[in-house]
């Protein structure tokens, strides 16, 4: 099961930097466990991370098989417009999980 998790301030005033943060539960797998049959369990990792904020991106990253499980990712932002901060994580599997939050800039 992936379950992202993000906080992102309800109100800001225009201007202000304000701080993102966001998490995501994913079955991480490293490609080097073995299954009960004896066969390696296949990689399966988040190597990508998306944060836009008023119709742009504003902050991305890309992992490495080094990245721990339920990576955390926090930084901060300057608070220009109200609307939506979205997310989103890509695994190397393709699979993208995606999350919004609302913030209101006055």
């Amino acid at each position: 099961m992936t379950k992202a998790l993000v906080s992102v301030p309800k109100a800001a005033k225009r201007g202000d930097i304000v701080d993102i943060r966001a998490m995501i539960a994913h079955p991480m797998e490293t490609g080097y466990r073995m299954g009960a049959n004896g066969v390696a369990i296949p990689r399966r990792i988040i190597t990508r991370f998306v944060c836009t904020y008023g119709g742009g991106e504003v902050f991305a990253a890309d992992f490495s098989p080094a990245v721990s499980a339920n990576p955390f990712v926090s930084f901060s932002l300057r608070a220009a417009e109200s609307g939506p901060v979205g997310f989103a994580w890509t695994d190397d599997q393709g699979e993208t999980v995606t999350a919004s939050a609302e913030i209101a800039v006055s």
